[in-house]
Formats: C-alpha cells, sequence, structure tokens
C-alpha cells in the first residue's frame, strides 16, 4: 500500500474500536472463527492444543486478532498470533484491545503484505485476511505473498467486497473525489457528509440497504466513501484471482448463497442449473441474489481433503452462533426454517426429526449417540433413516454456516 492509504489509516483507524468494550463482549465472524476454521481447512480433526500458528495479514484495530487469540487461549493452545498491519494507529488500538483481555499469545509486526516473504517470520498454519486485498495494488501479488508463507497443510480465510451488493457506491465515490479530493481528509468527511445527506430517493447509494457504514462514525465513512484504493469483485473475479495465486477455493461462505437453487423454484430453470459447473452455479447464484456486499473465502493450495465429511456415527455436530434448545422449540411449533441473508428472507422447509436432532447438538455428542438417543424413543429409527434426516438439516444449516462438523477423538490424521 501507498502512502495514501497508510495515511488513511493513520488518520481513521479501522473499524472503529473501544478498548474498554472487551470487557462486555468478544466480536466474532468469518472468516477465522475457529471451529469454522477446522471445519473448512482442517477436516474437523485439527487439536488446538498442538502448537499453531496464524497470521492476520492487514488485521486493522484487531476483530480477527482478537477473536483468535481469544478463542485459541480458550482452548488451552500452545498458539502465536502474528497481527501484521501497516498502520501504526490501528495497531495501537488492537494492542489496547488485547492488553484489555490479558491475552499473551499476540505479536505485533509493522508492514506491508508483499514484503511479507522477506520478512522471516516464518511459516503459518492459518492466515486471515479480511477486508485488505481489495485496498491492494496488485491484489493477485498481496494473495500470492500469503500463499509464500503458509505451513504445509496450511490454509486462508479472506474477504474481499462483492460487486453487485455495492451498486452506487463507486459513482458516489468518483463524484466526493470530484468535489473534494484536494482537501485535507478530515474536511472530505464533513463534505462526504453534507453530499449523503442531500441525496435524492433516486440515488442509487441512498437506494441500496446494505450501505449503512458510514452512518456508524467517521471512520467507517472514510473506509467507504473517501477510501484511497478500493474495487470490489464478482464471483468469476474472485476464483480468478485465487487460481492466479496459485491456490484453490475450498468454500465460499455461506455457500447457501451461492446455490442457484436458494432463489430458484422453476423446475425448468433448475434443470438448466443442474448442468453448470459448481464455479458457473455461484456466479449465476451471485447475479440472481443482486445483495452479496462482500465474498468470504476459505482458500488453500489444494481443496482437496480439506472440507470436514459427515462420513459415519463418530462425527460430532456443532452449531454456530445458534441455540440448539430455542431454534428446537421453534421448529417444534413450525417446522420451518426462517432466515434473512442481507434482507432477502428466506424459509426452508425442515424435516421430520430436525427438532429433535437439533436439540441434541450440543458439540459434544457424537450422530451415533444422537442417533441412539432417539432411537430410545422409536425403535424402529434406523441408521440409514436418521442419517438421511440429518443430512438433510445439514444441507440447509451447514448451508448458512451454522452447522459444523469435529472429530474431537480423533486427533491422529490432524495436520
Amino acid at each position: 500500500m501507498d502512502d495514501p492509504v497508510r495515511d488513511q489509516y493513520e488518520a481513521y483507524p479501522y473499524p472503529a474500536r473501544d478498548p474498554r468494550d472487551e470487557a462486555r463482549r468478544l466480536i466474532t465472524g468469518s472468516p477465522s472463527n475457529l471451529p469454522e476454521i477446522n471445519h473448512y481447512l482442517f477436516t474437523g480433526r485439527r487439536d488446538f492444543t498442538r502448537p499453531f500458528r496464524a497470521l492476520v495479514a492487514g488485521g486493522g484495530t484487531g476483530d480477527a486478532t482478537v477473536m483468535l487469540a481469544q478463542q485459541l487461549a480458550d482452548a488451552g493452545s500452545a498458539s502465536e498470533v502474528v497481527h501484521f498491519d501497516l498502520s501504526t494507529a490501528s495497531r495501537a488500538v488492537a494492542e489496547a484491545r488485547i492488553d484489555a483481555r490479558g491475552l499473551r499469545n499476540v505479536r505485533f509486526v509493522t508492514g506491508e503484505i508483499e514484503a511479507l516473504p522477506d520478512l522471516g517470520l516464518g511459516a503459518f498454519d492459518y492466515v486471515d485476511c479480511c477486508g485488505v486485498l481489495h485496498h491492494l495494488e496488485d491484489p493477485a501479488a498481496g494473495l500470492r505473498a500469503l500463499a509464500a508463507v503458509l505451513a504445509e497443510g496450511g490454509g486462508i480465510g479472506l474477504m474481499v467486497y462483492g460487486e453487485y451488493g455495492r451498486s452506487g457506491l463507486y459513482p458516489l465515490q468518483g463524484a466526493l473525489r470530484r468535489l473534494g479530493s484536494e482537501l485535507p481528509l478530515e474536511q472530505q468527511v464533513g463534505l462526504a457528509r453534507r453530499v449523503i445527506e442531500g441525496l435524492p430517493p433516486t440515488n442509487n447509494f441512498r437506494r441500496n440497504p446494505l450501505l449503512t457504514d458510514h452512518k456508524r462514525s467517521d471512520a467507517e465513512l472514510v473506509d467507504l466513501c473517501l477510501h484511497a484504493r478500493d474495487r470490489a469483485y464478482t464471483v468469476p473475479q474472485l476464483l480468478g484471482l485465487i487460481e492466479d495465486a496459485g491456490l484453490e477455493t475450498v468454500s465460499l461462505i455461506e455457500p447457501i448463497r451461492y446455490r442457484p437453487e436458494t432463489y430458484v423454484r422453476d423446475g425448468q430453470v433448475l434443470k438448466r442449473l443442474a448442468t453448470c459447473d459448481p464455479a458457473e452455479r455461484a456466479a449465476i447464484a451471485e447475479i440472481l441474489a443482486g445483495n452479496m456486499h462482500k465474498h468470504v473465502a476459505y482458500v488453500a493450495p489444494s481443496a482437496e481433503r480439506r472440507i470436514a465429511q459427515v462420513a459415519g456415527p463418530e462425527a460430532v455436530p456443532l452449531l454456530r452462533d445458534v441455540d440448539g434448545g430455542k431454534l428446537a422449540a421453534m421448529l417444534g411449533k413450525d417446522p420451518t426454517l426462517k432466515a434473512e441473508l442481507d434482507g432477502l428472507p428466506m424459509a426452508f422447509p425442515m424435516p421430520r426429526l430436525a427438532a429433535a436432532i437439533l436439540a441434541r447438538v450440543d458439540s459434544t455428542k457424537s450422530l451415533g449417540e444422537i442417533h441412539e438417543a432417539l432411537r430410545q424413543l422409536d425403535s424402529s429409527l434406523t441408521w440409514e433413516a436418521f442419517k438421511a434426516q440429518f443430512d438433510q438439516v445439514y444441507s440447509i444449516m451447514n448451508g448458512l454456516n451454522r452447522l459444523l462438523v469435529h472429530y474431537p477423538d480423533d486427533t491422529s490424521a490432524a495436520p
């Protein structure tokens, strides 16, 4: 990154965070939630008590760094998280947040992503790069630099902006540059607020309900509307970026967003979609949805044998950011799972045993144990019948990135 980008984050560390808030909450998300990393990159078999090194490349004010460091500490992990960023002001906020939590597993380094392979930081089991590549002059070179510091068997979680969900933003950015690019950044902020407040209802930025960051703070406004370098990606462009870096896509998150059948019910259209390869299906789904303002992906040098498989009764399902008991109670009254994908309401019919299964998912019970508990209530419930019901639940819940799998008692295959 060149000086305008560095100067921006020195003046307005992003995202705006108060270290005092660490006493009351842990910000979590995707990528880099620990169970999610395990599911998508380590077949659900990673023993996090073993030494684990993570790099947060472009860590900003520390959301991913804090999340990873806290979760690894809670797991009793012999870990190191390297927070890497070009902004000393953002780094200071991240350091204060880590200090507020009393964590001792984080190392802070200041620098530019493209230089990573030459800094002697060692190899990393996992790299987080969230909201950074789209601000680089050469995103492909940045992603290649991240790939170069991966340990054998390691993987990357990344996020880049999505083009269609940011409709209306880039014309506004252009107008704001024409109006005030020669002004000091602080004055540009005031000018931008006046312009945005006066936008007519026909303006596409004003009409886009997904673009709301600027309402939270000046730092969010600068990052969204006044960024020195900013681009967005369609699915084909993102997949091309990943391929150009010598990497493969393991999964896009949430998977259900990238399935065209999420948005299509017509039988003839579905038949046509069935002939498309996965990349084309994801590209079509993005166009049909129209609301993807970011893309989250897990990538690795090889995508083969990365995702945890629900292969048999030893698999242990776990819910992510969902209370299984409350969800089961809701499904007991109405066997339709309701969700919202960035303003798009969705309803997914759930199978007969969905509530009974989800009520017993607690991250410790295996599928075999859950089946046995249900068989005590219905002796005719075979494994095959139970598994068919679970697979339907899993397709929807994992598609929403709310149901994952791990194998805590089998670490022999852990990378």
